[in-house]
């Protein structure tokens, strides 16, 4: 079984979004702040009812809810509309199972007969109807969504309740980033080990750590030490003071027991081995016959781990997840290239799209190109696509004259790409909304680059840069025209008597780039064509 489509609405960065995965790979890209980890996180919410490993009911507080969704029901209050409180709403959608069946039914947003499950966050009203209604007499003192009176109701779509035992989906959500001290990066380890172990190893654990717990009382140093203690009777309290280990249910195996490494703690060891544990048992957990996880979500799998090592992290996952669905969330090209760019859910706003969404042209072109171009492009807060490396030095040039910063420091990628490939980088840009931006020749034939992208024309985030004077067919000649034969002589180190002969030399092949790079580096005002100017703006 696996997840074929979630269904996400008010639920941090997602007011309502709904994305459809593979059955086996699923490789989740985006920008910082795009809701890679909030996808996962409402996954997993409606795979376990948990938070932050912890049962939802009690990890409930108004930040988990949509900021827009917020404001909209604050002003509905102020203006006396009063509007109902805003329901998180998370489904699943499974692919059809025997195992599943009843959790099939049409208890779902879009009133699908399917076989899944959902995690409704949502107003108890039955137990706090009254309380809220009070609470909200008074408008002008409501700041924020009234968590206090909402309740997580986990369910199937049959309508069934759902618990940690009916529910037979089993999940493992990996989060190697998630290490910021040494105990949280050993109660993680502990969790991990405890789902690895079969059900009479972790009772025999727990007796042998009760044993252990019960020598120590007897040991005779700690009984002479009750036994002083005890004499003070009367001093500190009336009731007799002693010493023991914490036999309360908090301090259970998992509390005292810390994994090793070849006799090293393994808090001790480096973050890319524990990241590179974490993963591994949990692909074992999964793998284990009757109790594995079906679905294993990994965030960001490259955090602390070398090129190398994330290689071998890679190949573990691809073989051992086999007859699993894995779905990961990277910033990394290695991990898109590693794991197919085909599996790839490049995701934008409450979208994500797949090579699948995209002409069938598109499609076949990106999956035989390396997929670090395509990750720069929709990483980026901006893109501008130039047709090569000369024409990418200038854009340099002029964006930091510009702005007095280079397009990285302000979040612009500047990518070469052959011109013929400009339009499939945009069919992705248009696809999430991506700002863009083409800077083109115009081969002394403007009517016809106008025609090339006239269905972009109309589209806000996209840009189509380049020269309407035919006169002039390449950037090395209105960079002649922009700044003179003298300037551009001192520039090269030159001595040409003719504007023809110096822009012969500018667009030899073999003296472009270098004459672009000049341009870069030269600490005179370089004169930048206008269309240039507009691409940078």
């Amino acid at each position: 079984m696996s997840i074929e489509r979630v269904i996400v609405k008010n639920y941090r960065k997602f007011d309502c979004a709904d994305i459809s995965f593979r059955p086996h790979f699923n490789i989740i890209v985006g920008d910082n702040e795009s809701g890679k980890s909030t996808l996962l996180e409402a996954i997993n919410l409606a795979l376990k009812c948990q938070i932050n490993r912890r049962s939802a009911a009690y990890e409930l507080h108004p930040y988990l809810f949509n900021a827009n969704c917020i404001a909209k029901y604050l002003q509905s209050l102020a203006n006396g509309d009063r509007l109902p409180p805003p329901d998180i709403l998370v489904e699943l959608y499974f692919t059809e199972s025997s195992d599943l069946a009843t959790f099939k039914g049409t208890n779902n947003s879009v009133m699908e007969n399917a076989q899944g499950v959902s995690v409704t966050i949502c107003l108890d009203d039955e137990h706090c109807g009254d309380e809220y209604r009070d609470y909200i007499a008074k408008p002008q003192l409501v700041r924020t969504i009234p968590i206090e009176y909402y309740k997580a109701v986990w369910q199937t779509f049959a309508g069934e309740t759902l618990d940690a035992r009916s529910m037979c989906v089993r999940s493992s959500l990996i989060d190697p980033g998630s290490i910021s001290n040494t105990y949280a990066a050993n109660k993680y380890i502990v969790e991990f080990t405890r789902d690895y172990l079969t059900r009479e190893q972790q009772v025999g654990v727990a007796l042998s750590y009760r044993t252990i717990r019960d020598d120590f009382a007897k040991d005779s140093t700690i009984s002479k030490i009750n036994e002083g203690l005890a004499a003070k009777k009367g001093v500190v309290s009336d009731k007799a003071l002693s010493i023991g280990m914490d036999m309360t249910a908090r301090a259970g195996w998992e509390a005292g027991v810390l994994p090793y490494l070849d006799d090293i703690p393994i808090t001790l060891v480096g973050k890319g081995e524990q990241s590179s544990i974490k993963i591994k048992l949990a692909v074992e957990a999964a793998i284990e016959t009757g109790k594995g996880s079906q679905i294993i979500l990994v965030e960001e799998p490259e955090n602390h781990l070398s090129h190398t090592r994330l290689n071998q992290l890679l190949d573990h996952l691809v073989n051992k997840a086999s007859g699993k669905q894995l779905i990961v969330t990277t910033h990394s090209s290695f991990v898109l290239n590693k794991l197919g760019v085909e599996n790839t859910l490049m995701l934008h706003g409450n979208e994500a799209i797949t090579l699948e969404d995209l002409s069938e042209p598109t499609r076949n072109y990106f999956k035989k190109l390396p997929g670090h171009d395509t990750l720069r492009m929709i990483l980026a807060k901006r893109t501008i696509l130039v047709e090569g490396p000369s024409d990418e030095l200038i854009v340099q040039k002029a964006f930091l004259q510009k702005h007095h910063k280079t397009p990285l420091q302000d979040g612009v990628e500047v990518i070469s790409v052959n011109a013929l490939a400009f339009k499939r980088f945009l069919e992705i840009a248009k696809a999430l909304r991506i700002k863009a931006c083409v800077i083109t020749d115009n081969d002394g034939n403007v009517a016809a680059v106008t025609k090339k992208y006239e269905e972009y024309s109309s589209e806000k985030d996209i840009k189509i840069c380049f020269s309407k004077d035919e006169t002039r067919h390449t950037l090395e000649a209105h960079m002649l025209a922009a700044n003179g034969r003298e300037k551009l002589n001192r520039l090269f180190g030159k001595s040409y008597s003719a504007d023809t002969e110096l822009l012969s030399y500018m667009l030899d092949n073999k003296n472009k780039t270098d004459c672009a790079l000049k341009i870069l580096e030269s600490r005179e005002q370089i004169g930048i064509p206008e269309y240039i100017q507009d691409a940078v703006e």
